[in-house]
């Protein structure tokens, strides 16, 4: 049902509308370790429970446990998606012995090569869900003593392959190919390029040295890649949702087992939190509902991701993927097309870089965009100086778009020795801050692996509520396919210009087939 026929719909977006107090007081909930403060976003009683009958409407409860229960709610695929069974202790039934046998052999795989003392470098082939998670969690939790080398390529660019590969040894590098298909032009074709190089280096079985995380076991067996060395992931895991698979291998061969254990039980943690605390203390949720009146009522069209800790730098990419991937849809299940202002799009960067960068614009633009803040409150250094200035900065910035300053505060600061009233009357109105902009902070005790699965747990079911509210399925991709495919006809008619045909191409493409083909 579209989301503007329901009643429920129209309540909460007046009283988003009405919840304009500056003084709202502390709104903080506790989850899985994580505090999360919904003191700036907009709120009120009738608001959350115009925001209650809303989800009563959705079937919100039942949606939860279709989701955890294995029921297809990937409609458009008629798939499962359930990514919360991957770091369940013990998973639903119909999955059970998949998810625990493969996580068994993953964890024999990995003390086995550290038993070895095997491969002192790893390099992980991927590219979009079978690449950020990883990629990420490496990143994130780099503080902590790394056993191996690990380097990732994922884009289809040579330089990628080229420079993930410079200056290793390849008598002593294991590579994983991540491909849920199998099929992925990116990773096999940074594969093969592997592949000359250990023949180039003399390593006369590279294939010996290579392992397949994948669906399409049958292809990778075809690849050359011995049955023993692949593990399976399966259709109903999301690619985006697939770091608490076979596709973290890497992170247990670069950290540790326990690591990537502690991983998978703080989003574990998280998802008990979110089928089991009420609305109004249910994190994902609370923040699904901001997320939702910032964009379909307050129309923000963008929501900045500035996470306050450096090693958080690859967060951005990976909710990039997480929520526009998901979200960025606007057909509902009966095919109707949905009616609000949907899917902001997700951008930014870590602080307090980003406040040299974008943050203008977040303070002084017409409209702006919510942002959420994230940040330790202890860091994994003994730089006390350093965390004190990073936690001022976050702390300072976010109070800044909240608070805004007025005309007459400016015209105080605007009123200095030399300056004519006029002089200070026109300063003083550049200096004016809207304010009441929107944001959340997220505080992590510290960054550690149980800390950072709960964080990505969070975000995973704020997006599955969005879904759910908006009607739409956040576990389909079939935007993507379609320009995937043109580019493998062009590159077939790249291969052989003397059978190019045009004619199923724009004239700008038309011309740059021409020109490009001269290059090859």
């Amino acid at each position: 049902m579209p989301l503007d026929s329901l009643p429920a719909w129209h309540e909460f977006s007046a009283a988003v509308k009405a919840a304009n107090n500056r003084d709202q007081g502390l709104r903080m909930i506790h989850a899985a370790g994580l505090t999360v403060d919904l003191s700036t976003q907009r709120n009120s009683d009738a608001m959350q429970a115009a925001a209650n009958s809303l989800l009563q409407h959705r079937d919100f409860k039942q949606a939860c446990q279709q989701l955890v229960q294995g029921d297809p709610v990937n409609w458009t695929e008629n798939r499962p998606a359930l990514h919360t069974a991957l770091r369940a202790p013990q998973p639903p039934a119909q999955v059970a012995d998949l998810v625990l046998n493969e996580r068994a052999r993953m964890q024999a795989f990995v003390e086995q090569a550290n038993t070895q003392n095997r491969y002192r470098n790893v390099v992980h082939l991927g590219i979009g869900g079978s690449d950020w998670g990883p990629r990420m969690a490496i990143h994130a939790l780099s503080g902590i003593a790394t056993r191996r080398n690990i380097r990732f390529a994922a884009n289809v660019d040579a330089h990628a392959i080229t420079t993930a590969l410079d200056g290793l040894d390849p008598r002593d590098t294991l590579v994983l190919v991540a491909s849920k298909s199998f099929t992925t032009i990116e990773s096999l074709a940074n594969a093969q390029r592997v592949i000359d190089w250990m023949l180039a280096n003399s390593i006369q079985q590279p294939l010996e040295q290579f392992v397949a995380l994948t669906a399409n076991r049958e292809a990778a067996i075809k690849f050359g890649i011995d049955d023993k060395h692949i593990f399976e992931i399966w259709d109903w895991v999301g690619g985006r949702y697939s770091v608490w698979s076979a596709i973290g291998l890497p992170i247990a061969l670069g950290l540790g087992w326990n690591v990537f254990a502690d991983l998978l039980a703080g989003a574990h943690e998280m998802d008990e939190h979110f089928l089991s605390a009420s609305i109004l203390e249910n994190a994902p949720i609370q923040m699904a509902l901001s997320g939702v009146a910032n964009c379909s009522v307050l129309g923000f069209a963008s929501m900045a991701m500035c996470p306050y800790d450096a090693r958080l730098t690859d967060l951005v990419p990976w909710l990039q993927q997480l929520e526009m991937e998901s979200l960025g849809k606007s057909v509902l299940q009966d095919g109707s097309l949905l009616s609000v202002p949907s899917s902001p799009a997700i951008w930014g960067m870590p602080g307090t870089d980003s406040q040299h960068t974008f943050f203008q614009w977040l303070h002084q633009d017409k409209k702006g965009a919510p942002v959420d803040f994230v940040i330790c409150a202890e860091p994994d250094h003994k730089h006390a100086y350093h965390h004190r200035l990073l936690v001022s900065n976050c702390l300072g910035q976010r109070s800044a778009l909240w608070r805004g300053k007025s005309y007459d505060e400016a015209l105080i600061e605007s009123t200095q020795p030399g300056h004519t009233p006029e002089q200070a009357q026109w300063l003083a109105k550049h200096r004016v801050h809207a304010g009441g902009r929107p944001s959340t902070l997220i505080v992590l005790p510290k960054l550690d692996a149980r800390r950072l699965g709960a964080l990505l747990a969070l975000y995973e079911h704020k997006v599955f509520t969005q879904a759910i509210i908006w009607g739409i399925n956040p576990f389909d991709q079939w935007g993507v396919e379609f320009g995937k495919r043109l580019a493998n006809q062009l590159e077939k008619q790249l291969a052989s210009p003397e059978a190019l045909d045009h004619a199923d191409f724009d004239p700008s493409t038309q011309h740059w087939i021409q020109q490009l083909t001269r290059q090859y």
